[in-house]
């Protein structure tokens, strides 16, 4: 059986990680706004193609996003979607276009949120990830891959992870509020290990 799911949560819940477990277990595809866009960018619709609003450094707008989305989904035999809807408009878009099998959004306190972003280091060379605490490398600072140097992005800052969570929150709470009241809307404790955060998924994905 295909699945259709959508994961929810701030950044730094673990949604990438997450979404990919749920993709390989169940054989359905990872679909990310970020992925759909680029795959998509010259798509034609009213509104122009991708490529030129990225092009010029603006913000794709939602009717093109909400468009590139359904194609993506259309061309899927299952799907977890993950950085999608953004705010209501498009969660009521995606409500018309789709039935859910099921909303799950992990639940993370913000400081450990911030903890998990500040953490996160970057491979210079290979664009690997680490953690400092919860995957640090073997050698501290230096990717296990390729050697490299391993540096803290610009947006993984506290004052930086503080903003995101921010405009996540309002941005993102209408989005919760439309699925809470849909019924759909399941909340999973996303604080343990990412094997017991996915057992958690995986009994909402299959009740």
């Amino acid at each position: 059986m295909s699945h259709r799911i959508l994961l929810l949560g701030a950044p730094g819940a673990g949604k990438g990680t997450q979404s990919a477990k749920l993709a390989e277990e169940y054989g359905i595809d990872h679909v990310t706004t970020g992925d759909a866009l680029r795959a998509n960018k010259d798509m034609e619709t009213e509104y122009g193609t991708p490529r030129s609003f990225m092009e010029a450094g603006d913000l794709v707008p939602d009717p093109v996003v909400n468009e590139i989305v359904k194609t993506a989904l259309e061309d899927a035999d299952g799907f977890v979607l993950d950085g999608y809807p953004r705010n209501l408009e498009q969660a009521e878009y995606l409500s018309q276009i789709t039935d859910l099998d099921a909303v799950v959004l992990l639940d993370v306190d913000d400081e450990v949120l911030v903890d998990r972003l500040t953490g996160r280091r970057v491979c210079e060379e290979c664009g690997a990830n680490y953690h400092v605490d919860f995957q640090p490398p073997e050698e501290a600072g230096v990717c296990d891959e390729c050697g490299g140097e391993l540096v803290q992005r610009e947006d993984d800052t506290e004052e930086t992870a503080r903003e995101r969570l921010e405009v996540f929150e309002e941005n993102t709470e209408p989005v919760i509020e439309h699925f809470r009241e849909e019924g759909v809307l399941v909340e999973v404790d996303g604080e343990a290990t990412p094997d017991e955060v996915f057992d958690r998924i995986r009994g909402v994905v299959e009740a």
